[in-house]
């Protein structure tokens, strides 16, 4: 009768903890798709740690867990962590596919809602996904569980197996490639910067009197051939025509932010947190845009420095919480 009773009674534990871990999860679920994004930097593959996490907290024993949200929060990191180490994988086996047959890496075929992509990356910041996506796993791991969530190093440094002191560093390392300083001059900054977001602005907006009034009347715009993409590159001449063709990039420029490219300010166009063509500029003495130089190649692209803007709006709401 006894063991009957402590059957019972264990299985009435199990329930109860199975009920606590289902409601905790759907609690944090906000929280811990921020955490699994800022890994990935796809909603799609967010989506799929998530479901994965769920599973592993499933079966494992809460016995001693004591801060579920904590626990929850590990092991999305986790699963994060196994992923970014496998795409690390994936990617070197690609470049070097690419060094040998001179084509073009597609972007992997991932589902999930576009829309939705193009919202999360604008609340987090583009350039500031592009700029993780750069960062080996354990540097990602502990300058977003650090510096997004405020997780300590004394948590983060069993994750990816480093003492708390290497994980610091890791950080640091990280903090210092992600925040940019602009090359010009402050005055100089301030102007260019206004120019570029302005530029962004009217071609998300479709607003070709605004683009035209940015623009230099003799501007010139050079694109690599994989742009558009062309057997050659093109080269577009005036404001009118230049305006003209960023009008019609409306779609693209939903997945494009503003970055440092070695240390002047420019556009980065991004899908999934991946980098596929950059814009930078040159400006004229008035402070119109004189030069548009898009490049796609991916040659050019490893050899550009992505940063992080400074400032108030550079940080491309990097904190720990991401809207659904």
């Amino acid at each position: 009768m006894d063991e009957v009773t402590d059957g019972a009674r264990a299985g009435e534990a199990t329930q109860d903890d199975g009920r606590r871990l289902a409601e905790r999860f759907e609690a944090d679920r906000r929280h811990l798709t921020a955490v699994a994004y800022r890994l990935l930097g796809s909603a799609a593959e967010a989506d799929d740690a998530l479901q994965e996490a769920w599973l592993r907290a499933r079966q494992a024993d809460l016995d001693g867990v004591r801060n579920l949200t904590g626990w929850l929060t590990t092991v999305v990191t986790r699963v994060c962590l196994n992923l970014l180490r496998a795409r690390r994988n994936r990617r070197e086996e690609f470049l070097d596919a690419y060094e040998d047959a001179h084509e073009t890496p597609a972007a992997p075929a991932e589902a999930g809602d576009p829309a939705r992509e193009v919202l999360l990356a604008d609340q987090v910041g583009v350039a500031l996904l592009v700029v993780l996506d750069t960062l080996g796993p354990a540097e990602r791991v502990a300058f977003v569980l650090h510096d997004m969530f405020a997780v300590t190093f004394e948590e983060i440094a069993p994750l990816i197996e480093k003492t708390p002191a290497a994980t610091r560093q890791l950080a640091s390392r990280a903090r210092r490639r992600v925040q940019g300083r602009p090359a010009a001059p402050a005055a100089d900054a301030v102007r260019r910067r206004r120019a570029v977001e302005a530029f962004l602005a009217a071609t998300r907006g479709g607003d070709f009197t605004a683009l035209v009034a940015l623009l230099d009347p003799d501007v010139v715009l050079h694109a690599d051939a994989l742009v558009v993409p062309t057997p050659e590159p093109v080269t577009v001449r005036g404001a009118e025509p230049v305006a003209r063709g960023a009008t019609a990039a409306m779609e693209r420029a939903l997945l494009t932010g503003l970055a440092l490219l070695d240390g002047e300010f420019g556009l980065v166009m991004a899908e999934r947190g991946r980098p596929r063509l950059v814009l930078a500029f040159a400006f004229g003495a008035d402070g119109r845009i004189t030069r548009i130089d898009v490049v796609a190649e991916p040659e050019r692209l490893r050899g550009t420095e992505i940063a992080v803007v400074p400032g108030p709006s550079g940080a491309g709401g990097a904190g720990g919480e991401l809207d659904q």
